[in-house]
């Protein structure tokens, strides 16, 4: 899924801009952002760069592998 340290440090920086007084909320804040973020990125069903990469080279793979038998294809129907 997500990187959880990109969470922590949004959750971080939400609770960081809280004024003084709410430093006895800070931490119930943090868990409630952190919990509400995950909750809405597990819904989004998203997926990493490093997945989104993978796919993008098994695909780029694939694409030739395709384009090969392609030619295959056609030498065999040229020489009929």
């Amino acid at each position: 899924m997500l990187d959880p340290k990109k969470i922590e440090k949004i959750a971080n920086t939400i609770s960081g801009a809280l004024p003084s007084g709410f430093t006895a909320m800070q931490a119930d804040v943090e868990k409630n952002v952190r919990a509400a973020m995950s909750a809405t990125f597990a819904k989004l069903d998203l997926v990493t760069r490093e997945e989104f990469d993978i796919q993008t080279q098994v695909l780029h793979r694939t694409r030739e592998k395709l384009e090969a038998l392609e030619k295959q294809v056609a030498e065999l129907e040229k020489n009929k």
